[in-house]
């Protein structure tokens, strides 16, 4: 039986130490890469304008240095991207999570809306990654997990260059302009998710091709770090399904 590759991808401000706590490998048959992202983690930008293929070719790279079969784990904006390779390069996915993806009702969100401003995008990214807030979050984030890592996780976002730019390229616009996607989709949402409401799973799946949606109970925003080992089973069983069904 061949092993599974999962290739994780993050979210916005954080980077590829987000799936630090979690077991490797996930079980057996599953391993875990990953993703490294330009942008993130004092990684640069390339020269020239930014566009999704800065982001979405990066993963592409990656996903085509790796043995299938493939599945893509994408959380918040990491899914966006995942999700974008999909629609565009299907022969290199054999299966896509999008676990709390940003993708749905962008032109409706309040913090997407407030992001349109310059200033606001610097003054959060200044304010997330102060020594202040690394402080005080770092007693109450990621509950179980070690204050370093939360420390870390906070003051990372003053590295991501990448970080405002996002909020000009995953668009409602990005959003409708995609293609179908075929490649077999499961939806993961946390039943407690504080930053992304879990309401958004069932818009997400009316759009997409050959998907499920999940709701867990227990999870919130980060269950790779919160609950690592249960994430690591969860991934690792969805991760099956999808690619040996």
């Amino acid at each position: 039986m061949s092993t599974i590759s999962v290739i994780a991808v993050h979210g916005n401000g954080g980077g590829s130490f987000r799936w630090d706590l979690m077991p490797a490998p996930m079980a057996d048959d599953v391993i875990l890469h990953a993703a490294e992202l330009p942008g993130f983690e004092g990684r640069p930008l390339p020269d020239g304008p930014t566009d999704i293929k800065t982001f979405t070719s990066s993963l592409a790279d990656t996903l085509e240095a790796i043995e299938g079969p493939r599945v893509v784990l994408g959380h918040g904006i990491g899914g966006a991207i995942g999700l974008d390779v999909a629609a565009h390069r299907p022969e290199l996915v054999d299966g896509l999570i999008l676990h709390a993806p940003v993708a749905v009702n962008l032109d409706q969100r309040l913090f997407p809306r407030l992001m349109t401003a310059p200033p606001i995008r610097v003054a959060a990214k200044t304010i997330i990654s102060s020594k202040p807030m690394q402080r005080i979050a770092g007693q109450f984030l990621f509950k179980g997990a070690p204050r370093s890592y939360a420390r870390k996780f906070l003051a990372e976002y003053r590295r991501a260059d990448a970080f405002s730019v996002m909020f000009d390229l995953l668009t409602a616009e990005w959003f409708d302009a995609l293609p179908e996607v075929h490649v077999p989709t499961a939806i993961l949402w946390g039943q407690n998710d504080r930053v992304l409401d879990v309401s958004q799973a069932a818009d997400l799946k009316a759009r997409l091709q050959s998907s499920t949606s999940t709701i867990v109970e227990g999870w919130g925003h980060y269950p790779m770090i919160e609950q690592p080992d249960s994430y690591a089973a969860t991934i690792a069983e969805t991760s099956r399904v999808l690619v040996r069904p």
